[in-house]
């Protein structure tokens, strides 16, 4: 395995974005509450009112981020293995499934919730802008 440097920071950049997916995807399993207060704000209506009309709707969103954080864990730890096995190979394929995933991922979700105006949408930037600096830093190391 290469050492921390100029020629393994990209995959650090990954591993460092993998393992933070997996942290979030865990959180959305066991901690996130179904509705957090941007989350009313954003739909004009708080928790009391929704549930008013849509009892289960805690319960169901609920359900929503379990599944939505498994996907998010799961993506996390294939990251993991792409990025230490496959990037110090420097598979073509492998970095082009890197960037379609960083874009699907990270990219979208921090694009979403700067549409949302969530609260943590200055935090969620980091990722994506780390997952970008290390397909560049990546690309460049390739073309030498």
């Amino acid at each position: 395995m290469q050492q921390l440097g100029v020629r393994g920071l990209p995959e650090w950049l990954i591993i460092a974005c993998g393992t933070w997916l997996v942290g979030l995807g865990l959180y959305f399993i066991f901690i996130r509450p179904a509705f957090l207060p941007e989350d009313a704000r954003y739909m004009g209506a708080g928790l009391a009112a929704l549930q008013a009309v849509a009892p289960q709707i805690a319960s169901w969103m609920g359900k929503v981020f379990t599944v939505m954080g498994g996907f998010m864990a799961g993506t996390g730890v294939l990251i993991l293995l792409v990025a230490r096995q496959e990037m110090p190979l420097r598979s073509r394929g492998a970095i082009l499934a890197l960037a379609v995933i960083g874009a699907l991922t990270l990219g979208l979700m921090s694009a979403v919730n700067f549409a949302l105006q969530s609260d943590f949408r200055w935090l969620l930037v980091v990722p994506p802008v780390a997952w970008a600096a290390a397909m560049v830093l990546h690309w460049r190391r390739n073309l030498g």
